[in-house]
């Protein structure tokens, strides 16, 4: 396969790893003024989340870091024409931060309310504005025949793309909620099994109006065909039509399994719609960058995918005995298997 090919595979694959991983992360920020009772609840909610949520933020550096070796001319445009958003990003994500340490330094309801709120604020700006920024490669934003970005903040946003952001944040609520399915006990589970139904059909079909625009975007603004793109986009709107039936049969394991595929597959219909561009531009399609224009040499890419074969799987079991580990409910229960049924407390029981 050639290596920038290659490349831009792996990026779609890292940005497919943060959303399926921090995606429930996000949303179960969002969810943390709704769902729980009361501080203890909410406390066992972010229990859930404790041992992973900073590591599953390595998927997004990773991507950012081989976007900048692979593709300097990509990272130089798309940083330079995001900036604002970049900057709003963090701020967001600063703030998340900085809710968890901070959360347990008081005990007071003002001081408790001020950071839940941070965090939720924070989970779903940071998900809106990753859904508007990697929409806009797709859609298209004004670059000059110099490949600068020559826009302005506001050229980020279409009805297209403020769509792929509301997207996925209804997406990674609804990812949270069927995590919290599988990670907590008792009646907060069932409220969790209640808002991912609640949930569940407004996500679907907002994911699968978008998944639908996208394709007729890669036809209309990028000269693609119907297929390939087509291709992840029905998986995607079938991914999360399951996840809705399982969710409310309360096979939660299965229905987590398909709120993460969904998430997997939004990224796959971005990405596959963008190639072999990964920006187009809206100013003159001529103008747009591709993986020819973009790469760096091949002596680069070739170093960069040694390295790559010998760490990413060095990360992957890293990560996956890390949630081996915690894999058990916060209550002390094992998880069930993927296609086990939550199952209803019966009145007495002990």
């Amino acid at each position: 396969m050639d290596l920038q090919i290659l490349w831009f595979c792996l990026i779609a694959v890292l940005w497919s790893g943060y959303f399926l991983l921090e995606g429930f992360d996000f949303g179960v920020g969002m969810l943390l003024p709704f769902l729980p009772r009361d501080e203890r609840e909410r406390g066992v909610m972010l229990e859930t989340i404790g041992p992973v949520w900073d590591g599953n933020e390595v998927w997004l550096v990773t991507a950012g870091g081989a976007t900048f070796a692979a593709f300097p001319a990509w990272y130089g445009t798309m940083f330079s024409g995001f900036y604002i958003a970049l900057l709003l990003v963090l701020f967001f994500l600063i703030v998340r931060v900085l809710s968890f340490e901070w959360r347990e330094k008081g005990d007071s309801p003002r001081w408790r309310a001020t950071w839940k709120w941070a965090n939720a604020v924070g989970s779903a700006g940071a998900s809106l504005i990753w859904g508007i920024g990697l929409s806009n490669l797709l859609y298209g934003v004004p670059i000059d025949s110099s490949g600068d970005f020559s826009g302005t903040f506001w050229d980020l946003f279409s009805v297209y793309t403020v769509l792929g952001g509301i997207t996925v944040v209804l997406l990674f609520a609804f990812h949270g909620a069927t995590f919290q399915t599988l990670r907590t006990t008792g009646d907060l589970c069932e409220r969790a099994a209640g808002t991912a139904r609640r949930l569940s059909v407004l996500a679907a079909l907002v994911l699968a109006a978008f998944l639908s625009w996208t394709v007729a975007v890669a036809v209309d603004r990028n000269d693609k065909s119907v297929f390939p793109p087509i291709l992840p986009a029905v998986l995607g709107i079938a991914a999360v039509g399951l996840a809705v039936v399982f969710t409310v049969r309360r096979q939660s394991g299965r229905a987590f399994a398909m709120t993460a595929a969904a998430a997997v597959l939004w990224v796959a219909t971005v990405f596959t719609s963008l190639y072999p561009r990964v920006m187009v531009s809206s100013t003159g399609f001529g103008n747009s960058l591709t993986i020819d224009n973009a790469s760096s040499a091949h002596y680069t890419l070739a170093v960069m995918s040694v390295v790559a074969a010998i760490f990413v799987p060095l990360i992957l079991l890293y990560q996956g005995w890390t949630y081996h580990v915690f894999r058990a409910r916060v209550g002390g229960e094992d998880l069930p298997s993927p296609g086990e049924a939550v199952s209803r407390p019966t009145p007495g029981s002990g």
